[in-house]
């Protein structure tokens, strides 16, 4: 019914509010002059390139020119005792004739753009930052005014500033070219951390923070968003996702559930508008992801995303996209910046892409949908002590890119015997339309055993997010059709005050290991966000056709379940497989392909199969008249390295 009401409101009934007339702006036009200045290639986070060196007519002739295996590894062979994670999440910059990454250890490193060699080296284990037990990020961020220049990381729980040609600390920045990120954060913090790459807009430096998922008590540390003078370092302003008495907002927080709840914090990457000095923030889940009977409300501004000045912090718009979160489906990627024209109308968009499968779009000056955005009822929960929101924001164009809920038309059904056992499953849960609650396990091993959620924990969209054509104004968006059992349980009063927590979430084993639900299991849409039509999907990977109890089909590919990112160039698409040792990854889930898509059609034009499989973005650069693509690899049993292609 819900998707019935969907496609009976996909006419446009008009854009709400005004729109300034779209211009040509620096930060949404895509990487400039054959560098990669942010983590998206401009601070509107488009992934996207307008070189055109490689193309479809010579793609096929690319090949590996080098490789740089992480520096951590340099710090683990002199002391033993450190540890990292061996998935490179990391994407480099590109500035003048170097790279500039992060690593898992909060080191950083300058690479040379054209051999690969290292360098120097930011040594964050001999600060005493990391104390050997660091934690990967994404990537950092690069200032300039023109005459000055900076590199700015997280690291550990310093927020660094480096000269870009030495790696030096500069030591004017905070406390001898570091600030402690523990600070500000209140007195419930008991470490900070933070694994997404740092914004700049205009003179301020932008951070999130990142929070348990599974926290054992209702008080927790609320998800502070803080802005630092690039040049020194001074705390600007912090914004509160969980507003305190007086602030907008704090009535959706009920009981004074405000005063201990915490989380909503931004813990995935973030966009900029630098000619609006706007700063998008996509927030998540609060305390906790399943549970909130200690948090009755909507609990704004958790789950919206929100718009703040970048120079004062101060909240321009924000829209909520889940009330009262109980599925974990925190906006887990940085928004996309487009201009685009609909109906006639130029609009300065901003566009977010979400687990839940939804593609909202919004006038990024206003806050105005483009399209409306309808809320419907959804599923009641039966949890004693939970009130879940009677309705939920269902955008009503364009159309979800994810398949959503679970009923038995959903299940794999290549085979009779596959559906009769996919059927049986399903039968042991409780299952439904998106937004069905989490349930109580039974204790009764033969009653249902929790909620299947789909789409899962990672989605849908996930913080490999989405690329968008400035030119053409397509969204490509990547994506994993793979259902979660969502359980609650009663924890343990010593060890507890809540009254639920999760127990443990798993991905919802198939007949015979194959996926419960129908393929693709991993998918790429294209969507025209001028009309809002889907232009074509198409699977992303092979997946287990060669699996027993498929034999003799002759099946297409079935996509594979990964968390990979999207790179646009003039002509291509490139996008992995995602590493299978990402953090919650269901069974047979990514792949070493590495490939390029025609962008017009979703046809794959060249593939290569790496060592391991991405776990970092992509990103492209001119050097010595040559353009190059990089992309982070790595797995639980490979060294973390980047990989650098171009043409011989």
């Amino acid at each position: 019914m819900v998707r019935q009401l969907l496609r009976r409101s996909i006419l446009w009934m008009g854009v709400l509010g005004l729109a300034l007339p779209a211009s040509p702006v620096f930060g949404q036009q895509g990487a400039q002059n054959g560098e990669w200045r942010s983590y998206g290639g401009d601070a509107g986070s488009t992934k996207y390139s307008s070189l055109d060196v490689i193309d479809e007519t010579n793609v096929q002739d690319l090949e590996v020119v080098w490789r740089w295996q992480t520096v951590d590894y340099e710090r683990q062979a002199e002391d033993p005792d450190v540890r990292f994670n061996s998935l490179l999440l990391a994407t480099p910059l590109k500035v003048g004739d170097a790279l500039f990454t992060s690593t898992n250890l909060g080191q950083a490193a300058a690479i040379d753009a054209v051999t690969g060699e290292t360098l120097w080296v930011y040594n964050s284990v001999a600060e005493g930052t990391s104390a050997g037990r660091g934690r990967g990020t994404r990537g950092l961020a690069y200032w300039t005014d023109g005459s000055d220049e900076r590199l700015l990381t997280v690291s550990g729980e310093h927020l660094v500033a480096l000269g870009t040609r030495t790696g030096e600390l500069y030591p004017e920045f905070g406390e001898n070219g570091k600030v402690d990120l523990r600070q500000d954060m209140g007195p419930r913090l008991q470490r900070y951390s933070w694994n997404a790459a740092p914004l700049v807009c205009g003179d301020v430096v932008v951070v999130g923070a990142a929070m348990s998922d599974s926290p054992t008590r209702q008080e927790a540390t609320p998800g502070y968003v803080r802005g630092y003078d690039v040049m020194t370092g001074e705390l600007r302003w912090r914004f509160n996702p969980v507003p305190q008495p007086g602030e907008a907002g704090n009535e959706t927080w009920e009981d004074g559930s405000w005063q201990y709840s915490g989380n909503a914090n931004v813990w995935s990457l973030m966009s900029a508008d630098e000619e609006l000095g706007y700063v998008y923030l996509p927030v998540s889940t609060p305390t906790n992801d399943w549970y909130g009977g200690h948090r009755l409300g909507d609990n704004l501004f958790a789950e919206s995303l929100v718009a703040l000045e970048c120079a004062t912090g101060e909240r321009v718009w924000h829209y909520q996209m889940i009330h009262h979160g109980l599925w974990d489906y925190d906006n887990p990627a940085a928004p996309n910046l487009v201009d685009i024209t609909v109906d006639g109308r130029p609009i300065r968009a901003v566009v977010q892409v979400t687990k839940q499968g939804f593609t909202y779009v919004f006038d990024r000056v206003t806050g105005e949908p483009v399209w409306p955005i309808v809320e419907l009822p959804v599923p009641p929960s039966l949890v004693p002590g939970e009130r879940a929101s009677p309705t939920q924001p269902f955008p009503t164009w364009p159309l979800p890119f994810e398949r959503q809920g679970i009923t038995a038309n959903d299940l794999i059904d290549f085979t009779p015997e596959l559906r009769a056992e996919a059927i049986e499953i399903l039968g042991g849960y409780v299952f439904g339309p998106i937004f069905t609650p989490p349930s109580v396990r039974s204790e009764d091993p033969d009653d249902t055993q929790g909620t299947i959620q789909l789409p899962g924990w990672v989605g849908g969209a996930d913080w490999n997010g989405a690329a968008i054509d400035p030119e053409t104004q397509i969204l490509y968006v990547p994506s994993v059709t793979a259902p979660i059992v969502v359980s609650l349980v009663a924890p343990n009063p010593d060890a507890s005050d809540f009254n639920y927590v999760r127990g443990a979430p798993r991905s919802v084993q198939g007949p015979r290991g194959l996926p419960l639900v129908k393929p693709p299991w991993g998918r790429i849409t294209a969507i025209d966000l001028n009309s809002g039509e889907h232009l074509w999907m198409v699977p992303n990977g092979e997946g287990p056709r060669d699996h027993e109890a498929l034999q003799g089909l002759d099946l297409p590919r079935l996509g594979a379940p990964g968390r990979p990112a999207p790179l646009l160039t003039k002509t291509l698409l490139f996008i992995g497989e995602g590493s299978p040792s990402m953090l919650a990854m269901p069974r047979l889930a990514g792949g070493n392909m590495f490939r390029a898509y025609d962008k017009d059609t979703g046809e794959v034009l060249w593939e290569t199969e790496l060592q391991a499989g991405t776990a970092g973005a992509p990103m492209t650069y001119m050097a010595d008249g040559k353009q190059y693509i990089v992309v982070g690899i790595g797995e639980a049993n490979r060294p973390a390295e980047f990989i650098a292609l171009s043409l011989p």
